[in-house]
């Protein structure tokens, strides 16, 4: 049982670097784009942010695949595959001297990137206690968001001390050698832990009463809603963070490492919000914590707009902790209600919605940018959070028990 124990534990701490390392190279570029290629390629930021939509379309439209192949072949094997390709993808991408060069490697990085999240979601929930499932998502969150906030950090420091093109370099190397030592704790795993043989022993599914589907097709319209528009909210702030600091920050930040350490910062300790929601998802369910986490949102984007230094700073955290403590939630409500020998493929369709998306997201991004400024993007990000304001208040106090009926398909 101990040993067991430890080698969860062992396991979990493979998943949260996954999702560290998932988020930090699929953001290089975001900080990249605004601190460094605008100088060295002559052009506008607004021109570069359309190279980078084909990665992000790549990281939602992979992820369902990806799911499918770790439902039927092995999870454990598909996270080896995210460990080493999205570290070579990323080596590869360093190299890049056009920007069509730059759009093709961060589409191999987003093929890659595409695997973690339905991978190491299902593993995840697969290994957690049920009652402890909101802790577990929002400490893994936690590790992704510090993959957000580092991606600022480490490439501002890059951008001023040895150049942006080591930000793809030293983290990709490091991917690479963390899969070689998942490989070699988890082979056993790996040929013995299959998503067929899970299939095999789960048995077929009962059959879903009337009144049950119906919640279940609420539930499920409800989930991808939400995705959808939250996917919105959370490439618009990630992604435009550090372009945003470079503009309202100019009385406080005045080079592209202290960008970077104030986008850090604001990510960083926005993501402890994960953890406290993955807290209060245990207590309290996903209705009324969702409900709080839009309403911030609503209250601290219709505020940001017009505002400098260290005002915009600190609302700048408060809405990253609105946006950010959202994420775990339809986590949460997939975890729960999905079959578990279909929970990676749900999760692939969950994420195919939030990453395209998060593509469609960056031309939307550049084109209010261009046209009004930033001030006007918080404005519909505003909106936007009071969409899901709406659509939360039709959830049930209490979600159903998922077993052995299939939830949201």
């Amino acid at each position: 049982m101990t040993s067991a124990m430890s080698r969860d534990r062992v396991h979990f701490l493979f998943i949260n670097a996954g999702h560290f390392l998932d988020h930090l190279l699929t953001l290089v570029f975001a900080t990249v784009a605004a601190l460094a290629l605008s100088r060295e390629w002559g052009m506008s930021y607004a021109a570069l942010i359309p190279y980078a939509t084909p990665g992000f379309i790549a990281f939602g439209v992979f992820a369902l695949p990806a799911g499918w192949l770790a439902d039927r072949w092995s999870r454990e094997g598909m996270m080896a595959v995210f460990f080493i390709g999205i570290g070579l993808a990323a080596v590869a991408t360093s190299f890049a001297r056009t920007p069509v060069e730059m759009g093709l490697g961060l589409f191999v990085v987003g093929v890659f990137a595409a695997i973690y999240h339905p991978v190491g979601l299902a593993l995840l929930v697969e290994r957690a206690a049920k009652s402890g499932t909101g802790m577990l998502i929002g400490i893994n969150g936690v590790w992704g968001n510090l993959g957000v906030a580092s991606a600022a950090l480490i490439t501002g420091y890059f951008v001023d001390h040895g150049g942006w093109r080591l930000a793809f370099v030293l983290p990709g190397l490091a991917s690479i050698l963390i899969g070689l030592a998942y490989i070699a704790f988890f082979r056993a795993d790996m040929l013995s832990r299959s998503g067929g043989r899970r299939s095999k022993s789960a048995g077929p599914a009962a059959p879903v009463p009337p009144d049950l589907r119906v919640l279940l097709i609420r539930l499920s319209a409800i989930i991808f809603f939400t995705t959808a528009v939250s996917g919105i909210v959370f490439q618009s702030t990630t992604f435009a963070l550090p372009k945003v600091f470079e503009e309202r920050l100019t009385g406080i930040a005045g080079s592209a490492t202290l960008v970077g350490w104030l986008a850090f910062l604001v990510f960083a300790i926005a993501s402890v919000a994960q953890v406290v929601v993955g807290r209060l998802l245990d207590l309290y369910g996903p209705r009324n914590v969702f409900l709080g986490a839009a309403a911030i949102q609503i209250v601290f984007f219709a505020t940001m707009p017009g505002l400098a230094d260290w005002a915009a700073l600190l609302v700048a955290l408060a809405f990253m902790l609105g946006a950010f403590g959202q994420i775990p939630i339809n986590d949460y409500m997939i975890g729960k209600l999905a079959r578990s020998d279909m929970r990676a493929s749900i999760y692939g369709v969950r994420y195919i919605v939030t990453f395209v998306v998060l593509a469609a997201t960056l031309p939307l991004i550049a084109w209010i940018h261009q046209g009004w400024g930033f001030d006007r993007l918080f404005q519909v990000l505003a909106a936007a959070a009071g969409a899901i304001l709406v659509a939360v208040w039709l959830l049930p106090r209490r979600l159903p028990d998922p077993e052995p009926a299939p939830a949201v398909a």
